[in-house]
């Protein structure tokens, strides 16, 4: 009996997230185009879903993604990147696809995070900052 409440208030959960926010995996609308004229064409390694279905206002087929959670396009690989942008026909999902050697992994853009880069003086990073070398000293608050 617990679980299946659970259940209903995930369910419902769901529901909201999909009614009213656009940044949790899909829509309303999404999910209805999805059903109406979507095929799926493959699912990377971060679980991201991918369709095609229908035209754009230029004549090629409408690809989209549904993302597994929190909708970042930083999160789609580059294969897929290209597929999404019309750079290729073929979804790495219907080819062989490897990566060249000197691509690095792909990583999510860690802007606004605990892992964002900061660089060395800046306010974020513990320490002080490195003292100006050269001509220029620079200005302290009080003197």
């Amino acid at each position: 009996m617990v679980d299946k409440a659970r259940s209903q208030g995930r369910d419902m959960k769901q529901l909201l997230l999909e009614l009213f926010t656009w940044w949790n995996g899909q829509t309303m609308g999404t999910r209805f185009f999805t059903w109406r004229k979507g095929t799926k064409v493959g699912e990377d390694q971060f679980g991201n879903i991918y369709y095609e279905g229908g035209t754009t206002t230029f004549g090629l087929p409408r690809r989209w993604v549904i993302y597994k959670g929190y909708a970042d396009a930083s999160t789609i690989p580059a294969g897929w990147h290209g597929w999404m942008h019309y750079r290729t026909d073929v979804p790495p999902s219907k080819e062989d696809y490897k990566a060249a050697e000197w691509q690095k992994p792909h990583r999510a853009n860690a802007t606004g995070t605990a892992n964002a880069y900061r660089p060395q003086g800046s306010i974020a990073v513990a320490g002080e900052r490195p003292r100006v070398t050269g001509d220029y000293d620079a200005w302290t608050p009080g003197n």
